[in-house]
């Protein structure tokens, strides 16, 4: 579980900025696109009479294997020479080794990296115990968290790098949903620090303002966008 405990650190590379390709997610005909009318603000409001910790993990769980199936769909297209590094937009992110030291890799690697680390934990009876009378461990909520950030990261770079292969797919809708999800998820138990996300506010604005639900006719949303960041960042 080393892997979790690695610090990001942001701050300019030195590198000035490439001319910003158009963000085609944001355009309204595809960020309306859903696959459900679902209420998600209700959908992941704590039920009662279930444990806190049950629910985090029953969600986290299923949220690690929708972001996997997702991801899977344009892995093809995600390979070490079209993404050189694990971008999203001016970001660039690292992975952490078990003894806390950076490793530079593509984006693939890196998220081949997040899903074996998030499929080994969840699949730990110590870490997310399954059996009655096995109890959660002390630090679960901050390997939620964790896990949750680094979902966060898979989710933006399919946004950011492979959109458009998502559109041919015609699977734009089921990303849209994924996301809306996930975001209401995160935010109603602040699994996600908003300075990790920021780099995604203008796609978070537009599909989870107006109560993040799907519209009629499984389309719906609308809303501005605020302005991207303006240099590259490492993590």
């Amino acid at each position: 579980m080393d892997w979790l405990m690695g610090k990001s650190k942001a701050k300019p590379n030195g590198k000035k900025p490439a001319a910003e390709e158009k963000k085609v997610y944001l355009e309204p005909e595809y960020a309306k696109s859903r696959i459900t009318d679902c209420e998600f603000r209700e959908l992941v409001v704590l039920p009662r009479e279930i444990d806190l910790n049950e629910w985090l993990a029953s969600n986290t769980t299923t949220f690690f294997h929708h972001v996997n199936l997702q991801y899977s769909t344009i892995s093809e297209f995600c390979t070490g020479e079209a993404c050189q590094t694990m971008a999203v937009c001016n970001t660039q992110y690292y992975w952490y080794d078990e003894r806390g030291k950076k490793v530079k890799c593509t984006a693939p690697q890196y998220v081949d990296f997040v899903m074996s680390s998030v499929q080994k934990l969840v699949t730990d009876e110590d870490v997310f115990p399954t059996k009655y009378g096995r109890e959660f461990p002390s630090s679960f909520e901050s390997l939620v968290k964790k896990i949750c950030r680094y979902l966060f990261h898979v989710l933006a770079h399919i946004y950011s790098s492979h959109f458009k292969e998502t559109l041919a797919l015609e699977l734009h809708g089921h990303l849209n949903t994924l996301y809306i999800h996930f975001i209401l998820f995160a935010r109603e138990f602040n699994l996600l620090d908003p300075k990790e996300t920021a780099i995604m506010d203008d796609l978070t604005e537009v599909l989870c303002s107006g109560g993040g639900h799907g519209g009629g006719s499984t389309d719906g949303a609308s809303g501005g966008g605020a302005g991207a960041q303006n240099h590259v960042k490492e993590r």
